[in-house]
């Protein structure tokens, strides 16, 4: 049922629903939502049927279609080769359609013939069925000439169970369109997250979509005002797809992709005993677990065949610029503390493994490379934002000082994390890769060959996150850089270059003393390969009884990067 239609019958509530549909043009529709046991009249008999309330473009031709679940219903038995619809509606009532005579119709430009029927009969019927029926009246009225359908004015006509389904609708009403355009509201200043404004590196600088510096983003320092004017008005559209803490993350839709753990032997279980914590570490997990109890994220769980224990390591915050031995100012990620994390390796071993591929780094950033502008963006929490199955969620338990928890999202540490996160965000944006944005596990990177291009691709892009309930992450958001550090490679339009602070890593790493060390050197050094000139010559003898010459060959080398 068109959005359209529902408004004239006097709906603005309709039941949520988690599903999209896919049309005949293979464009996907989110519903704004579900119309329970509406009365359907079909000859003298009523059917109780769902409509899925869809906004269209324009309203169709035929403004109502009944699916497979209405024949269910319907009784209805479908005659392929004499070409007939029967419907047993009841005892006596039986309906046939001859789907051959609608076809003997003359066309004109492709269309076919149709006669009004139904509606000479609804206007023949309409007075005595609205003096009969209430409800049926107050459905077909105009909303100018009956007003809109309240639930608190239809007490008396309510007869049955069917009837209160109509008005007790647990779904929010349907957002306008017109919500791009944001609201007060949104960025209201008691609202406003608190937010640490760390020092940013050259070229980039805050601006704010609030009042009095609330709510900020990181943007490109040689945009002129007018530029960075109609920036924050298109990012002003879009608040529900920047987050600025856990609350904003609300999680996609489990149709749209739903974490599942498929054990070798479903009845093997584990459970670890929880591990021992220092007072600053322990102070750590009581943060996250409160954090995470307040976001719905986890819930305490005591019966769990599967338990895993808790460790904290180094957390690494937003993009900020620090001084090497040279006095030169790098641009890096610094550890700004630690967070817990789960030691799933036992539940990982006994997980079968999913080989949803990642794409290839090489190609993916000769794609985005050589273009003038950029929008970096990334996801807030990435995997926190992918519900796992019912079923699987006791798997995910893990033990700590303060209790058993289990997840309701997918948390970092399990094996098939990745190739989930990427499923997800290839089914978001499937038909938007490799024309205007790039997308590896949850960095994103949107680009154009002018600002206004780069900007119409943003907006394209921040609407579809929206649309899904995907939440990025305003800290490590870049929007209308030059360059920009993707995944390890510094990307512009000049190409593909090294990054300086991975440089730095190597640099300061020291002269290898065992093979152990050769090969962690050459894990570092092999990520650059294509910039180190015999790169594989260099390597080759790295392990023989030449290890250390060689590879202080190609530390050489790698310093000359920098």
């Amino acid at each position: 049922m068109p959005l359209t239609v529902a408004r004239r019958l006097g709906f603005e509530k309709y039941k949520e629903c988690h599903f999209s549909l896919i049309l005949a043009d293979r464009s996907v529709k989110l519903p704004v939502g579900m119309l329970e046991d509406m009365p359907l009249k079909v000859g003298s008999v009523i059917v109780p049927t769902d409509f899925v309330v869809v906004e269209m473009d324009e309203e169709p031709k035929d403004p109502l279609i009944l699916g497979r679940p209405f024949l269910a219903t319907a009784g209805a038995i479908i005659d392929v080769r004499r070409g007939k619809i029967e419907l047993n509606l009841g005892k006596d009532c039986k309906m046939v359609f001859n789907v051959k005579d609608v076809m003997k119709q003359p066309t004109i430009n492709g269309e076919s013939f149709y006669i009004e029927t139904l509606e000479q009969l609804a206007e023949d019927y309409l007075e005595e069925l609205g003096v009969e029926d209430k409800l049926q009246l107050a459905l077909t009225k105009d909303n100018e000439e009956f007003g809109c359908l309240q639930a608190e004015k239809t007490k008396s006509i309510r007869d049955g169970k069917q009837v209160e389904n109509l008005f007790a609708l647990e779904s929010k009403p349907k957002e306008e369109s017109s919500q791009e355009q944001g609201t007060d509201d949104d960025w209201s200043e008691l609202k406003a997250p608190k937010v640490d404004l760390k020092p940013l590196p050259k070229g980039l600088r805050y601006a704010f979509l609030g009042s009095n510096s609330t709510y900020p983003v990181i943007v490109n320092d040689a945009l002129d005002p007018h530029e960075l004017e109609t920036l924050l008005v298109e990012l002003r559209k879009y608040r529900r797809a920047l987050g600025y803490s856990l609350d904003d993350i609300k999680g996609l839709s489990p149709t749209l992709c739903t974490h599942r753990i498929h054990l070798e032997n479903e009845s093997k279980g584990s459970i670890e005993h929880q591990r021992r914590l220092n007072p600053n570490l322990k102070e750590v997990v009581k943060k996250e677990i409160l954090k995470l109890l307040d976001a719905g994220i986890i819930y305490p769980i005591s019966d769990s065949t599967w338990v895993s224990p808790v460790h904290c390591v180094p957390k690494k915050g937003g993009i900020t610029v620090i001084k090497n031995e040279k006095n030169e100012l790098i641009p890096s990620r610094t550890i700004v503390g630690h967070r817990m994390c789960i030691d799933y390796r036992k539940l990982n071993s006994a997980s079968r493994k999913d080989h949803f591929p990642l794409p290839f780094i090489d190609q993916m950033l000769e794609r985005l490379a050589c273009h003038p502008f950029y929008c970096f963006l990334d996801g807030y929490s990435g995997f926190f934002q992918v519900p796992i199955h019912p079923n699987d969620q006791e798997k995910t338990t893990f033990t700590c000082p303060y209790g058993t928890f289990a997840y309701r999202r997918m948390p970092f540490g399990l094996c098939n994390a990745p190739a989930t996160f990427q499923r997800a965000m290839l089914s978001i944006f499937s038909d938007l890769i490799e024309e205007m944005v790039e997308v590896f596990m949850d960095d994103f990177s949107v680009y154009g060959s002018s600002f206004s291009s780069c900007l119409s691709n943003l907006c394209r892009v921040l609407k579809r996150c929206e649309e899904t309930g995907l939440v990025l992450n305003w800290e490590k958001c870049h929007f209308m850089v030059k360059e920009g550090i993707v995944l390890g490679h510094k990307i512009s339009e000049k190409g593909i270059e090294v990054d300086k602070a991975k440089i730095e890593v190597m640099v300061q790493l020291g002269e290898p003393k065992s093979v152990k060390d050769v090969r962690s050197f050459l894990g570092h050094a092999g990520f650059y390969r294509r910039f180190i000139k015999d790169f594989s010559k260099i390597a080759g003898h790295s392990q023989d009884s030449y290890a250390k010459k060689q590879s202080s060959s190609l530390m050489k080398s790698v310093a000359k990067l920098s």
